[in-house]
């Protein structure tokens, strides 16, 4: 087989280099430099790669298959961030942390699927008996309802022809790849894992799907970095991008679609990693709120939004005096930026003390939020610290925070007071609002605030 030609591409910018750099010259990151095969250096291949059929236009009326049905799936908080269920010829990819969970919750899927239709699980890493071990211990402790069906099928396998070959054999309703780094096309000289593979793997994994219809699920390693190995090549190959996220040391897990051609982006599920495997968990706000210290100080309740669902979760923040020269500032499950500048906002604007502050800010129950609508939350906490004065317990905090202290409204006000009335809140503190036209929910008191000031004045326990 002829030598194939190759070049050296950056993972971050995309520049590329004949040799591999130890530092990007134009984006300045370390050791980011992977093997790509050169475009048109790829050998000829003799044989058609992905079973599909001769394309053919046709008229768009004439096409079929907008309204076709979705698989559906038991497991609920998988079915809604992949938009209701599994679309077929939908290939879908799933990251996240070594060890977070993404093997066992495929894993519980295959299980529940396989009396429906015949499951191909191919894995590049663990063995047969290796995985029938994590079944059994799923049905053990009642993490699967189906037991170990006749449809599910097991093979360790790397290599991309085999891997067709036993599709073509089995015919399966659903394939599950654990993991595409791991599988390798024997045409091309380049090493599993590298971007050449990935690109060439992948690509045949979305012929194989959108030739013959067949869901695949493919499990993506994360980088140091947290990103999917290769993001930039894999997330425009494929219809849904999950990440699974969350502390190895909490027990919630949270499924995130940041890509979904089938349903809504940054759409979330919630999970709890237990001994059955990952459990469901229905109402993901009072599971957040459970080990609430009422009346604390340092305490505020955000509602954030996951995509379609809003979760209200606790905010916490913690003032000490510095002993070191230059005060800290600690985010966890908060954007470190957005804390330095709520810091400078409440110094600045409040007159807080804050500069010989340390400040440390947590969200309870791993979840990491992005919206600027727990700006409030977040500076209530940190002000009922210094002050050492709790907030109201019955009430949600929401709005976004800007630069000269006034509160912004955030959208879907509505659906946010909805959540916090359904888990007993009394009121809420928000912007004031100068547009009218949306209808906000009855039964919970409503405090609204121009600025930051008046806002911490609501919420603060004997203000008001």
């Amino acid at each position: 087989m002829a030598k194939t030609k190759t070049h050296y591409v950056c993972q971050s910018c995309g520049r590329t280099a004949a040799k591999a750099l130890g530092k990007c010259p134009q984006c300045g990151e370390w050791d980011t430099y992977v093997e790509e095969l050169l475009e048109g250096s790829a050998p000829s291949r003799g044989k058609a790669k992905g079973l599909t059929a001769a394309s053919k236009p046709m008229l768009l009326a004439d096409v079929n298959g907008g309204g076709e049905g979705r698989l559906l799936l038991s497991i609920g908080e998988f079915a809604r961030v992949l938009g209701g269920g599994v679309v077929p010829g939908s290939l879908v990819l799933i990251g996240g942390d070594p060890g977070i969970g993404k093997s066992t919750l495929l894993l519980q899927t295959a299980m529940e699927m396989a009396p429906r239709g015949t499951v191909l699980y191919v894995s590049g890493e663990e063995s047969p008996g290796q995985i029938k071990m994590r079944a059994e211990r799923l049905l053990g402790a009642g993490g699967a309802s189906n037991g170990l069906a006749d449809g599910l099928l097991l093979v360790t396998e790397t290599n991309m022809d085999a891997i067709l070959q036993h599709v073509r054999d089995v015919k399966p309703s659903i394939l599950i790849i654990d993991s595409i780094q791991t599988v390798y096309d024997p045409e091309l000289d380049s090493s599993a894992g590298s971007v050449t593979q990935l690109r060439e793997c992948a690509d045949q994994f979305r012929q194989l799907a959108k030739g013959t219809g067949l869901p695949i699920f493919l499990i993506g390693h994360v980088t140091k970095e947290g990103v999917i190995a290769g993001p930039r090549l894999l997330e425009h190959m494929v219809d849904t991008v999950l990440y699974l996220e969350g502390d190895r040391f909490q027990s919630y897990r949270l499924l995130r679609a940041v890509k979904n051609r089938f349903g809504a982006t940054a759409e979330v599920g919630v999970f709890e990693m237990a001994a059955g495997g990952m459990i469901e968990v229905p109402n993901p706000s009072e599971a957040f709120l459970a080990e609430r210290v009422v009346n604390a100080p340092g305490s505020a309740i955000a509602v954030t939004m996951e995509g379609t669902r809003p979760l209200l979760v606790e905010v916490q923040g913690l003032t000490s005096p510095t002993a070191f020269g230059n005060p800290r500032r600690s985010a966890n499950g908060i954007d470190p930026n957005r804390l330095l500048l709520i810091s400078a906002v409440l110094a600045r604007r409040l007159g807080l003390k804050l500069g010989e502050q340390d400040i440390f800010v947590n969200v309870v129950g791993g979840l990491r939020i992005s919206e600027p609508a727990a700006d409030l939350a977040m500076a209530a906490a940190i002000a009922s610290s210094v002050k050492d004065t709790p907030l109201r317990a019955d009430t949600v905090l929401i709005g976004e925070v800007g630069l000269s202290g006034e509160l912004r409204a955030v959208p879907q006000t509505a659906a946010r007071l909805r959540e916090a009335k359904a888990l007993g809140f009394k009121a809420a503190v928000l912007p004031k609002r100068l547009r009218t036209g949306e209808e906000l929910p009855k039964g919970i008191e409503l405090r609204e605030a121009r600025t930051l000031k008046e806002g911490l004045v609501l919420g603060m326990v004997g203000k008001g």
